[in-house]
């Protein structure tokens, strides 16, 4: 599908040595701008405009952060209200009634039978923080220390969130098979390889001599997102709730990229019923500025003062800004506008894998949506990954003024995250400048060091 689109502007000298003194000056462990070799210089809604003239659709979205998009002018404004009314911006966790409005708007959005026995713990201002201390709590709380986690999981990269991380090398916790219709890891995929999983959670629980103690506490994500875009089936979810349930286990559910609307509901849990025993939030709930929170059942609230703590868990900006957020996406049924425009675009591009071999699977939830690419010319029932495929057709996407973000095992899933106020017409755009790139797209090594994930 042909894209009309300005020729490249020439890069600048100005860019060119922004991005030459990056290189030198910035660890080797930066991730996206390896891959997005751009210097932004002012963003609104669903477009970046770089130091080269050029602009950008961005379905990367600060990594599901930008629930509205860049700068907002309900976020703008609730940011210029506080900055003009010289309230204090570093408070520690002193109360103020900035945050008392944040919370009071994010526990109206919560499942009720949570929200209504619930207490809030502010964390430091990243995703991975929140993650820390959910594991702490729950430790705290019953006195164990085990944890049960997901194939394929990510939770952050600190030392706790990466154990309990699909990459983790140093095995702390015990992992359990994570549904997959895909790559089914029994090899059957749909309702019943997500009944064996739940059967071998429940065997390895109940064993005596599984070799696996009465753990702290279960995390799982609703969507498995860096994991691939893979979505839990609902049956499942609930059967891991009654599971935990019956045998006295946390649940725990990281909503960090799930959550405020992201995938069609205003919390992920929210599509099977299940209330966890505590969710951990972050990204969207700051309204693009850091901002991270456990909210968890009062049972549980049992650690002694600074047992979790943090110099930073009371950024006053991100409260405010998050609170517009939450109150806009919640008064203007943002999460039903994801479900159904997440739906026509699904259907768009699994009509567009029909005709194209290599894409071995399209699947998501709402506005989280993830394109697997593979080498389909193998005897193997499901083809491999291809990772130096997705690597080429995120750079055909960015040449064509799309930026996208790549995950999965392999790093072959291009994932899409954009705002929740995209348009038709800006989705019709982002699909045909997706097309347009795969068509291009040869199989040619990738960069090296692609982006890998962040929280």
């Amino acid at each position: 599908m042909a894209v009309t689109e300005s020729a490249p502007v020439a890069p600048t000298s100005g860019q060119e040595g922004i991005l030459r003194r990056q290189s030198l000056r910035e660890s080797a462990a930066r991730t996206y701008a390896r891959a997005l070799p751009i210097v932004p210089v002012r963003a609104r809604g669903l477009t970046i405009e770089g130091a080269d003239g050029r602009r950008y659709l961005d379905c990367l979205s600060g990594a599901g952060t930008l629930a509205l998009g860049h700068n907002h002018p309900v976020i703008l404004e609730a940011i210029k209200k506080v900055l003009d009314s010289g309230a204090p911006l570093h408070v520690l966790d002193l109360a103020t009634p900035v945050k008392d409005a944040f919370t009071t708007e994010l526990f109206a959005t919560l499942p009720r039978r949570l929200a209504d026995d619930a207490r809030i713990q502010f964390c430091g201002p990243a995703g991975t923080d929140a993650v820390e201390a959910a594991l702490k709590l729950v430790r705290n709380a019953t006195g164990r220390q085990g944890l049960l986690a997901f194939t394929g999981a990510y939770h952050g990269m600190t030392a706790g969130a990466l154990a309990a991380s699909g990459g983790a090398t140093d095995v702390q916790v015990t992992r359990l098979p994570y549904p997959h219709d895909y790559r089914c890891p029994f090899g059957v995929g749909g309702e019943r390889g997500a009944e064996i999983a739940a059967r071998w959670t429940e065997s390895l629980l109940d064993d005596p001599k599984s070799g696996v103690p009465h753990p702290a506490g279960m995390i799982l994500e609703p969507v498995q997102g860096e994991g691939g875009v893979i979505p839990a089936p609902d049956t499942w979810l609930r059967r891991m709730r009654r599971i935990t349930a019956d045998r006295s286990i946390p649940l725990i559910a990281d909503e960090v990229q799930t959550g405020v609307g992201r995938t069609g509901a205003f919390w992920a849990v929210e599509h099977s019923g299940v209330v966890p025993d505590v969710m951990v939030m972050s990204k969207a709930i700051g309204g693009s500025l850091p901002l991270a929170v456990i909210v968890y059942r009062s049972g549980l609230d049992v650690w002694q003062p600074g047992a979790h703590a943090g110099t930073f868990r009371g950024n006053q900006l991100a409260m405010a800004a998050g609170a517009a957020t939450l109150a806009f996406v919640r008064e203007n049924h943002l999460a039903e506008r994801a479900a159904t425009l997440g739906t026509r675009m699904l259907g768009q591009l699994q009509g567009l894998a029909a005709a194209d071999p290599r894409i071995g699977d399209v699947r998501g939830r709402g506005l989280m949506i993830g394109v697997e690419l593979v080498a389909p010319d193998t005897s193997a029932d499901v083809p491999p990954a291809d990772p130096a495929l997705a690597a080429t057709v995120q750079r055909e996407c960015l040449r064509r003024g799309l930026i996208v973000e790549l995950g999965g095992r392999h790093n072959a899933v291009v994932r899409l995250l954009p705002p929740l106020t995209l348009t038709d017409e800006q989705a019709a755009a982002v699909l045909d400048r997706f097309a347009d790139a795969l068509a291009a797209a040869e199989r040619t090594p990738p960069h090296p060091n692609d982006p890998g994930p962040s929280r």
